[in-house]
């Protein structure tokens, strides 16, 4: 299976939507509205299959000067386990170091995939800027029930993922 990892485009949008929508009814995420989507559409990576149906998408999302959030992780379920979420976010890891960003973090239902991409459990105390910037304003404030994840990354990690 031949699958590619590009930067998404707004066109791209209605396909991400439809793929968080259906991770967050399988409660896997939280949902997140078209709107936001394309307001952020240049924060996400797409994954194409060999036919151009996109079939996972994941954004970077830049929390702060040294901080960075991986979000709405999602592949379509006859695509899962083929390794393309770790390609994803290894794409997202990648865009990190481009940027010079550190550290990067994700709020997550799934903390065993994120622990095989190389990130470790960390106490959401850790993420002040995450926590008063959107988690205030989600439902589930302040009962979330996600598990944050880190990674601290190194110069090197972007040149060996390329």
């Amino acid at each position: 299976m031949k699958i590619q990892i590009i930067p998404a485009k707004l066109y791209h949008a209605k396909a991400i939507h439809a793929l968080v929508r259906d991770a967050a009814q399988e409660e896997l995420m939280l949902p997140r509205p078209l709107g936001t989507i394309y307001e952020l559409i240049r924060d996400f990576m797409v994954a194409r299959d060999e036919n151009g149906t996109i079939i996972g998408c994941c954004a970077l999302h830049i929390a702060w000067e040294t901080l960075a959030e991986i979000r709405s992780l999602a592949v379509a379920e006859e695509y899962r386990r083929h390794g393309i979420g770790k390609q994803l976010v290894e794409a997202c890891l990648e865009n990190a170091c481009e940027l010079g960003i550190p550290r990067i973090f994700a709020l997550t239902y799934v903390p065993p995939f994120f622990i095989q991409c190389g990130f470790h459990e960390i106490s959401k105390d850790e993420l002040p800027h995450k926590i008063w910037s959107d988690c205030i304003n989600c439902h589930k404030f302040p009962d979330c029930d996600e598990k944050a994840v880190a990674i601290t990354l190194t110069e090197t990690q972007g040149e060996s993922n390329a």
